[in-house]
């Protein structure tokens, strides 16, 4: 599902170049749940961004579902993001002037022909807020910003859903809700999940773990099957 082949990231600042990624090179396969851990400054939001697009490598090749979005002009790069993928920022980045149903429908109004105004619903009441879309963001607590985050990333039914950081603004009780709901989508619709994130309790529920330090994967383990493995072990 996703490929990436020697990918640099780089600023040139006058004489200076700031090398943010040194040279990463991952396969996801369909369907995984992967978190992206590190030190701040270690390349994870920047890394997050070349996967989905919203920014180009310096060097190298990003592929994804077998297209090479590495060389797309913005247009095509678009259409891409549009169908393929699913984003969750931290900041929630909701449009203050439309409602939860307006701004979960956008996507799906962007991209896909016909109306989705029944999937935005059912979504909103999949999340939790069934009795909120006529909401403002502003009318709603950062946890239930976040809630339409994820009905917003849903709506096009992508395969691939990214989050940077979707639990960092949130309490615990929110931000376990909202790993749930991305994991439920991840499990009962087989969604590729790319996740960054500090939290260790987050990253420990994932299927992989990629560290990264100064721009490197230092360590790419899968804990959940190490978990399950234990347990056995242990009985």
């Amino acid at each position: 599902m996703i490929e990436v082949r020697n990918a640099k990231r780089w600023i040139d600042n006058g004489p200076r170049r700031v090398e943010i990624l040194k040279g990463i090179t991952l396969t996801i396969p369909a369907g995984q749940f992967v978190a992206i851990v590190g030190a701040s400054g270690s390349g994870k939001s920047t890394l997050l961004g070349l996967l989905a697009g919203l920014d180009t490598p310096s060097e190298g090749e990003i592929w994804l579902d077998g297209v090479p979005i590495h060389n797309l002009a913005e247009r095509e790069l678009a259409t891409v993001r549009g169908g393929k993928i699913g984003f969750v920022f931290q900041s929630y980045q909701l449009i203050q002037t439309l409602t939860a149903l307006e701004n979960v429908l956008l996507p799906y109004e962007l991209n896909v022909e016909g109306s989705g105004i029944e999937k935005a619903r059912a979504l909103l009441r999949e999340v939790g807020l069934g009795e909120r879309m006529d909401h403002y963001p502003v009318q709603l607590s950062g946890g239930e910003q976040q809630r339409v985050a994820l009905a917003r990333a849903f709506v096009v039914e992508p395969p691939i859903v990214m989050a940077d950081e979707p639990t960092g603004n949130l309490d615990s009780t929110n931000g376990r809700m909202v790993l749930d709901l991305l994991l439920d989508r991840n499990k009962k619709a087989g969604t590729t999940l790319v996740l960054v994130t500090h939290d260790p309790e987050v990253a420990g529920r994932a299927d992989r773990r990629i560290v990264l330090r100064d721009g490197l994967i230092v360590e790419d383990t899968f804990p959940t099957t190490t978990l399950v493995q234990d347990k056995e072990k242990n009985g």
